[in-house]
């Protein structure tokens, strides 16, 4: 391998924004991220709509559809 050439690797603080943090190897020291394995539906069981931008709103709006996820059917 060539000499300084590669970035500084070590450890870094990874935050979700459910309010998980956890530490792990990365060429940067922190990151934000929005969804990670404590909230994310593959993991929890609980199917949740991740809205960005009111998207699934207008969808939704668009072809008169309620938003079912609240009855408890």
């Amino acid at each position: 391998m060539k000499k300084d050439i590669h970035p500084k690797y070590g450890k870094a603080t990874i935050s979700c924004a459910c309010g998980s943090s956890f530490e792990t190897g990365s060429t940067k020291k922190n990151m934000k991220i929005e969804i990670c394995s404590v909230c994310h539906p593959f993991f929890t069981g609980k199917q949740k709509i991740v809205d960005t931008a009111g998207r699934v709103e207008r969808f939704n709006k668009k072809y008169n559809l309620t938003n079912d996820e609240d009855s408890d059917n």
